[in-house]
């Protein structure tokens, strides 16, 4: 809040020494270290099944995220990423999945009473409600909000089986917002065509499930947990921006891992990736 640099209505960055540093990116990362080493602690205390210990405790911590990032920061992207990796985190740490049902039920009502609803001079004077207006319906207004997805689409549809060839789309000069950013998947398969996409989209389904499998074969709990937090963390944000960039979800700020131009969060991705690379030195061979 004091010394942030404001972009396009948020203020989620900090520069230093010239360079702008997102720091949610490093707490993507650095919360799954920290529910990792909380839930082992937990887990060896035998009391992951416990409601209170194993379900409560756990997610105290997340009043922080939803302040930090998601009131202070408007980044709802980033504090719903952390969010449901330490969920995920916590099944599989043990915690007993009916805990979830009950509570969720609850926190999904509240997230979307926030998100839905107007709430003037708090959550960006109604934008999201402004995003899911036009996710449902783009073509009411093509040359305003509409503008961004209708253009990935004609992106998506006019790359067709093959592509028109790597460098030759024509919608990322002056049609399609943020062309090299969130939404370069419109422009891969404008560029590359169904193939192309269906190359990339496997690249992820294989980094997925080698990444379950260090998981399953790692050394000890912490090693185990951090792994499968790592997995979901760059494996839903892949999901999340190619749902977003063919309209199948709302419009919200998610990069596509490795993709997307971005010093921050690619360097963010890459010491995940380091540690994953880690854990897997130490896996037992099957």
């Amino acid at each position: 809040m004091l010394f942030g640099t404001e972009a396009g209505g948020a203020r989620r960055w900090i520069i230093i020494a010239g360079f702008n540093f997102q720091p949610s990116e490093f707490a993507k990362v650095g919360f799954i270290l920290f529910f990792a080493a909380i839930l082992t602690d937990i887990k060896k205390n035998g009391k992951i099944s416990s409601f209170v210990l194993g379900f409560c405790y756990p997610l105290f911590w997340i009043i922080p995220i939803v302040i930090s990032i998601f009131i202070l920061q408007n980044h709802f992207s980033a504090t719903f990423l952390i969010c449901v990796v330490t969920c995920v985190q916590m099944f599989i740490a043990g915690t007993k999945l009916r805990y979830f049902f009950g509570v969720g039920s609850t926190g999904i009502a509240g997230i979307l009473s926030l998100v839905l609803f107007k709430n003037q001079g708090t959550m960006g004077d109604g934008f999201r409600s402004t995003r899911i207006q036009t996710w449902l319906d783009p073509f009411s207004n093509p040359t305003g909000d509409g503008w961004q997805i209708i253009n990935s689409l004609y992106a998506i549809g006019s790359g067709r089986i093959f592509g028109l060839g790597l460098g030759q789309g024509k919608q990322k000069y002056l049609y399609l917002p943020e062309p090299h950013n969130d939404f370069i998947f419109a422009i891969l398969a404008e560029e590359l065509g169904f193939f192309g996409c269906l190359i990339v989209i496997s690249l992820f389904v294989i980094f997925i499930w080698r990444g379950i499998i260090i998981s399953l074969r790692a050394p000890d709990t912490f090693g185990s947990l951090v792994s499968i937090g790592i997995v979901c963390l760059i494996g839903i944000q892949a999901m999340m921006n190619i749902a977003v960039v063919t309209g199948t979800i709302p419009v919200t700020g998610v990069p596509l891992p490795f993709f997307s131009y971005g010093g921050t969060a690619m360097i963010a991705n890459l010491v995940a990736v380091g540690i994953l690379l880690n854990i897997s030195k130490s896996c037992e061979k099957k």
